[in-house]
């Protein structure tokens, strides 16, 4: 396949094709000088949709903590195989907040490849991922994939959002993904909050998929330098201990191996293979956990 495409689902049984990155242009109310998180991780996966404030926004965090590319892989790897994981479970609703730009290994790809009926609401307030992921959902059948410009920081807003409650039904099990993206939500803006307001609204049966940046495994000066970097990005990075993290699933009943370091949560096989990783990853600092809703 052509370079000039950004990503395709090669191989996994869809059609979907993304906006040629050469023929893209950014919305006229996009302010490209501010690095935003959405396209400084894109960057990080190796990404083209991100500017040059961005760039060096990136660059600068990966000099700080150098293992920033290995841990956004690392997350987008877990998204991939919690999103199988709930899904062979019987979910097929799945609303993921903060999806950020679409890319291969994305929750819709997977989800439908292993239930074709699945239906995936994204939830982003950056106008260029609904740009691309708009692109992606042309020719796609009615209902099966939709986007909502929301802010996580007003749940309610994406709770009732028209868009929403037009693709996913309430009343029955949803798989709410916060990967990611709660990092970005400081203890002053309602984290725990938010969340709380996002589970309650859950029906029995529904799961939380969430992976979140932590400084447990980093050392204080790579921590303290990726924070800095944040600051004039478009949201600050609030990075929490295991301890911070673990309230957010509430009284959502986690599935093994629970609440663990990011590479460890249901790895494939001869990825990695006990809980000694290998030379590197101990250096992946974030935590991932997927709970269920129980009546």
């Amino acid at each position: 396949m052509s370079e000039d495409w950004t990503a395709a689902g090669g191989g996994t049984g869809t059609d979907w094709e993304w906006a040629r990155a050469d023929d893209w242009q950014p919305p006229t109310e996009l302010d490209t000088g501010v690095p935003h998180t959405a396209r400084m991780y894109d960057y990080y996966l190796g990404g083209k949709d991100n500017f040059e404030a961005d760039r060096k926004a990136a660059e600068a965090a990966i000099a700080a903590y150098p293992a920033l590319r290995l841990l956004a892989r690392t997350n987008r790897e877990f998204l991939g195989r919690a999103v199988e994981f709930v899904a062979g479970r019987g979910i097929r609703q799945f609303v993921d907040i903060g999806t950020g730009i679409p890319a291969v290994g994305s929750t819709s790809e997977v989800a439908q490849r292993v239930a074709p009926d699945a239906r995936v609401v994204y939830v982003d307030n950056d106008p260029i991922v609904a740009t691309h992921a708009r692109a992606l959902l042309a020719g796609h059948p009615a209902g099966h994939t939709s986007v909502v410009e929301a802010d996580l920081r007003e749940p309610e807003s994406i709770l009732e959002h028209p868009g929403l409650r037009a693709a996913v039904d309430l009343a029955e099990p949803v798989a709410l993904m916060l990967v990611a993206v709660l990092h970005f939500i400081r203890d002053e803006d309602g984290a725990e909050r938010i969340v709380r307001t996002l589970r309650d609204a859950l029906a029995p049966g529904s799961a939380l998929i969430l992976s979140h940046g932590s400084p447990d495994f980093a050392s204080r000066e790579s921590a303290d330098g990726g924070t800095r970097v944040y600051r004039s990005a478009s949201a600050p990075l609030v990075l929490r201990p295991r301890a911070a993290v673990e309230p957010f699933f509430g009284d959502f009943a986690f599935t093994g191996p629970g609440l663990v370091q990011l590479p460890l949560w249901r790895p494939e096989a001869g990825h990695v293979p006990t809980t000694d990783l290998p030379e590197g990853w101990q250096d992946v600092s974030a935590y991932a956990g997927v709970a269920f809703k129980h009546a």
